[in-house]
């Protein structure tokens, strides 16, 4: 009996390591397909990240803030849009006006009204339907052309106020008092003499609005043949420009000098890049759109 004991005994050991090795390599696969499963699920995963992140995007630029290219000299050196640089892309945002009106030194981007038929810029529209395709959808998402009709220009004036230039140290004139404005830029070969005009009386729920390079710009002085025809509806301001994001080396907030500040003591918010705030979005997003689904697929296995 003790014999039978002693030759199962070496029998036994065997199995239990051969058992365990089989544990072990068990284990292995169970790890290894484990990891290509993770693979696997991020590459299923990254077309649903990017989707997402495109369309909080679009969302974001339709309804909070939008990247806008400056075309145009007409706001030099606040803005950059001159011949032979690289354009600013500016963050314009579109929250803050659905709480307060534009004021007097906002910089604000608005659709031109019928008026305003002297455009500072114009788009080449692609003849390529493939190439048309990929402009809108690069201006989707703030790094197409922009719309021809949309103009980039300073708040002089509001409602009710009457505006007129210049006084004898050629400076505009707002309810009689002169505006204090040290972001005029002064074109070389252009003149530092600003025409006369006005007085013209702003209509209420309009804005009177200029470049800061006050000889090269196509504004409310002359659009429309000037007077109450160069105003522009509030209704047509699409946001303010914030933030210069474009190019890395002129990231700055843009100036929003009140010039009428010392005269009639006006009142004087920041924003981050749509398509960043689109991408970082996306991973909660899509986290918890994974866990919703997993708590689905857990009850529905509890109920069977």
């Amino acid at each position: 009996m003790a014999d039978v004991m002693r030759s199962n005994g070496p029998e036994e050991e065997p199995r239990e390591g051969a058992a365990a090795e089989h544990a072990d390599e068990g284990g292995r696969r169970s790890r290894g397909g484990r990891s290509r499963e993770r693979k696997g699920s991020f590459w299923r995963e990254l077309p649903i990240l990017i989707v997402t992140a495109l369309v909080l995007t679009i969302l974001i630029q339709a309804f909070l803030a939008r990247v806008y290219v400056i075309p145009s000299q007409s706001m030099e050196q606040t803005l950059h849009g001159c011949d032979g640089c690289q354009n600013d892309r500016v963050l314009v945002d579109k929250i803050s006006y659905r709480f307060t009106d534009p004021g007097p030194g906002d910089v604000v981007v608005f659709r031109g009204p019928d008026t305003w038929s002297k455009n500072d810029f114009t788009v080449e529209e692609p003849s390529n339907p493939v190439a048309g395709f990929m402009q809108g959808a690069m201006s989707l998402i703030g790094f197409g052309s922009p719309d021809e009709k949309d103009f980039v220009k300073r708040v002089m004036a509001t409602g009710g106020q009457t505006v007129e230039c210049c006084d004898d140290q050629n400076r505009m004139i707002v309810d009689g008092k002169p505006l204090h404005e040290p972001y005029i830029y002064w074109e070389p070969a252009r003149g530092d003499t600003q025409p006369d005009f006005g007085p013209v009386t702003v209509p209420p729920g309009y804005l009177w609005v200029q470049g800061d390079n006050r000889n090269d710009s196509n504004d409310s002085r002359f659009q429309g043949g000037g007077g109450v025809n160069g105003a522009v509806p509030v209704d047509h301001v699409i946001g303010k420009a914030q933030f210069i994001v474009l190019p890395p080396q002129r990231w700055q907030s843009v100036r929003e000098d009140d010039p009428q500040a010392d005269a009639l003591g006006a009142p004087a918010w920041q924003t981050g890049l749509p398509v960043g705030i689109g991408f970082a979005a996306a991973f909660p997003v899509l986290w918890t759109g994974r866990k919703f689904t997993a708590a689905i697929r857990q009850r529905r296995q509890e109920r069977h």
